[in-house]
């Protein structure tokens, strides 16, 4: 396929056909990412029985792989802007492959963590790159793409936690690691299907790219073990990057770049949307065995149904984006939001199967957020910074689930008399839960709010 600079002529120069090719790929890389990290966390307790260890030793193979694969999507944002998106990803893809082939053969835990570090290492070139592509190639169908991209990330979501509690029910934990070795086959299709590019003007500012891997470490172990002297390491860590941006000639990411109102607005925006939909993915699991008594098995069976959901209506999502523009798909996602929370609350301590029909709505919101956030971060930013802006929205989401799942874990351990929705069934320590979700509903306005108001006159 013939080099072309401008990114609107290489769109021009993709037929319909390589176009298809080119989303199926990235869809295809995508899928196998997202589970990987879903079907481990079925995963873990197998995992602890295997090596005889204590929860919070175990709890390793999900952090390890979170606090990396948050760095990841920022690091290979940057390069983006630089670097060929297909030689990226093959260096992206490589590290994934090795590190499922080095857990499928690990004889200690030591082994099985440092397979999941070389795993995230990899697996975050797909997600920080995979919603560039939509950018750099599909400018006239740009939020239709994104759609399908967000459509995959829900249905891998899904079918992650049903996929692997089957293997390790069937087979071995340990077989979980060679599903996602087959990403291998997909490496030859990217220098194939993908269009060549040139490497492009510019340098990575290392030591600063160091000094803020080092921050979101730090912040990362923080949020996910609760150590105070990770926070004070992170303050530090951030405290040197910010010197490091004032006096360099080339910053690994430029100030200016959080002076544009409409990108500031809409991470803000995705970070609290995003932490309020993974609390809710992380309370309905807990809420289903402890309220419903349902076993693992029965909990996936229950939220698949709303994953695939969100899968089909992701295309919608995209298709509302390119035709009544990105705010309004972001309003459209507040709405379902706020409309599922309020439900869920109503309806904690009500039949599984009836949890199951509620819980689609909120599912939903899901594409329709990334979609949005995803389409308005691509349109504010110049076309040299975009890979770099992604970066950081990809870095907030992590930051921003982690955090979510951390504070509500948290609330979830108090008991709570007072119900603060008058429609609600629940009962007992299911009034905790409704509260939660009344919560969760209170933070979207606020945000959804804020939202409005920020870009109510942007032209982006």
């Amino acid at each position: 396929m013939t080099t072309i600079a401008g990114q609107a002529s290489l769109e021009k120069s993709l037929t319909k056909s390589e176009k298809k090719k080119v989303i199926f790929l990235i869809c295809s890389v995508l899928l196998f990412s997202v589970m990987n990290g879903t079907m481990f966390m079925i995963a873990v307790p197998d995992i602890a029985l295997t090596f005889s260890l204590a929860p919070s030793q175990v709890s390793w193979v999900v952090t390890g792989y979170i606090v990396i694969y948050a760095i990841g999507a920022l690091m290979y944002g940057k390069l983006a802007d630089i670097y060929p998106l297909r030689t990226l990803l093959t260096i992206g893809l490589s590290f994934f492959v090795s590190g499922s082939i080095l857990g499928f053969f690990a004889p200690s835990f030591g082994v099985v963590i440092l397979a999941r570090v070389i795993q995230a290492a990899g697996a975050s070139s797909i997600v920080a790159l995979v919603f560039i592509v939509p950018t750099r190639y599909f400018q006239e169908e740009r939020g239709k793409v994104l759609g399908i991209v967000s459509s995959t990330m829900a249905f891998a979501s899904g079918i992650g936690p049903v996929i692997g509690g089957f293997i390790a029910g069937v087979l071995n934990w340990q077989f979980l690691f060679l599903i996602s070795a087959l990403v291998i086959f997909a490496i030859p299709f990217f220098w194939i299907w993908m269009p060549e590019e040139k490497k492009k003007e510019g340098k990575v500012d290392i030591f600063g790219a160091g000094l803020i891997a080092f921050a979101v470490a730090s912040l990362m172990l923080f949020i996910t073990v609760v150590n105070w002297w990770f926070l004070v390491s992170s303050i530090g860590f951030f405290g040197l990057f910010a010197a490091r941006t004032r006096t360099s000639e080339n910053p690994f990411i430029r100030p200016d770049l959080f002076r544009n109102r409409p990108f500031r607005t809409t991470i803000l925006a995705g970070f609290f949307a995003i932490m309020t939909m993974f609390g809710m993915m992380l309370m309905l699991p807990l809420m289903l065995n402890e309220v419903n008594h349902l076993n693992t098995l029965h909990i996936g069976l229950t939220i698949f149904p709303a994953a695939m959901a969100a899968a089909f209506t992701g295309r919608i999502a995209g298709v509302l984006t390119d035709k009544r523009g990105s705010k309004q798909v972001v309003i459209i996602a507040f709405v379902l939001m706020v409309t599922g929370f309020f439900l869920l609350s109503t309806f904690v301590g009500s039949p599984a199967w009836v949890i199951g029909l509620v819980v689609i709505i909120s599912y939903i919101a899901f594409p329709f957020i990334q979609t949005g956030t995803a389409t308005l971060i691509s349109t504010s930013l110049p076309k040299n910074e975009i890979g770099v802006g992604m970066g950081i929205y990809n870095l907030f989401n992590f930051m921003s689930g982690a955090i979510g799942g951390a504070v509500i874990g948290k609330i979830l351990d108090y008991e709570s008399g007072v119900l603060l929705n008058p429609l609600s069934f629940a009962q007992d320590h299911a009034i905790m839960y409704s509260n939660v979700f009344i919560g969760l509903l209170l933070l979207t306005v606020v945000n959804g709010f804020c939202f409005y108001l920020t870009l109510r006159n942007s032209t982006v």
